[in-house]
């Protein structure tokens, strides 16, 4: 497994790390604990080192199932936990924006507990807050940062503009946006001014929801509160649209000798990316792991992404639905 250091810090970190919103169970349909442990198991044993979790990912439930897997494990010294503070849910599960330094504050607290460690080796912001000056935001993982508690302070989800005045009073080690072959809005300006600045790019969305793992079909249903069924990109005819280059990336990935997965998680580690997120519910999908190393996408296969792009997809859309609301745009009731 490929490793890079994060900038300004001593921390090694695996070039993939293992998202665990789906182990959640939230807007991915449930979770099964004992499955989820065996995969995060799994990924560890192949060499990842850098578990990703969020306090909303389940409300809690991914932390603490991580928090689990961590202490069947052992060997917490090879482990990097990253985790996230900035969002808050109401009663009957709104999620919304709530930055506030008692929020931070009384979220690594509760994230330190359910994960059972001391220190979380990697802190990020999970969505600007509007309500809260961003300055202000920074501050309290500068706090938290001196004082240990953290080992490294990241920001998911920040403009350039956010970054810079969150970067007025505190370090910045990492930005974590979502980049994947459909969505490529951080080449704008995001990903430059990581390069210009230092900043470790720890992307999320690799696989796109799915839609690049290659079994997507197209009488695919998607049912409760699976995310997907807000998703633009699921919806017709955009879906057709999407499937169509599907196939053709596949294709691409043949050439290599390569699943559609393996190829699009290398596709972002070839941007210029120094860690890529990827997500997984069973130890089963871990396989694809070995197929990562070893390889580089070419520039001349890149421009075939490029044609495949402007060919099927005419009508591109972005993450944007999955914003959630600030503070004031939530009823508290």
């Amino acid at each position: 497994m490929e490793h890079v250091t994060i900038p300004q810090t001593k921390l090694d970190v695996s070039r993939v790390a293992l998202g665990t919103w789906a182990i959640g169970g939230w807007m991915w349909g449930g979770t099964d604990e004992q499955e989820s442990i065996r995969t995060i198991h799994a990924a560890l044993d192949k060499g990842v080192n850098v578990i990703d979790t969020a306090p909303v990912y389940g409300f809690g439930r991914s932390e603490e199932i991580v928090g689990k897997a961590l202490k069947e494990y052992g060997r917490r010294e090879n482990v990097r936990i990253a985790t996230k503070a900035g969002l808050n849910w109401t009663a009957d599960g709104q999620v919304f924006r709530d930055c506030t330094p008692e929020r931070i504050t009384k979220e690594i607290d509760e994230s330190l507990q359910r994960l059972g460690v001391d220190h979380i080796d990697i802190y990020f912001v999970h969505w600007p807050d509007p309500t809260v000056p961003i300055e202000e935001t920074a501050q309290v993982m500068n706090n938290l940062f001196k004082q240990g508690k953290i080992g490294s302070i990241g920001v998911s989800n920040y403009s350039t503009a956010q970054m810079d005045a969150f970067r007025g009073e505190a370090p910045l080690h990492l930005c974590q946006p979502p980049y994947n072959i459909f969505e490529r809005e951080i080449e704008q300006d995001i990903l430059p001014y990581c390069k210009t600045n230092n900043i470790a790019l720890m992307t999320y969305g690799v696989l796109c929801r799915g839609l690049l793992s290659g079994k997507m079909r197209r009488d695919r249903e998607f049912k409760g509160d699976d995310l997907r069924k807000a998703d633009p990109k699921f919806q017709q005819p955009r879906y057709d649209q999407y499937l169509a280059a599907v196939e053709e990336l596949k294709a691409l990935g043949s050439k290599k000798n390569k699943g559609l997965l393996p190829f699009a998680v290398r596709w972002v580690l070839d941007r210029d990316v120094e860690i890529a997120l990827w997500g997984g519910r069973n130890p089963d999908q871990m396989e694809p792991l070995a197929e990562i190393e070893g390889w580089k996408v070419d520039s001349e296969i890149m421009q075939r992404v490029e044609d495949i792009l402007d060919e099927h997809v005419t009508d591109p859309v972005g993450p944007e639905f999955m914003a959630p609301p600030s503070r004031n745009d939530v009823s508290m009731d």
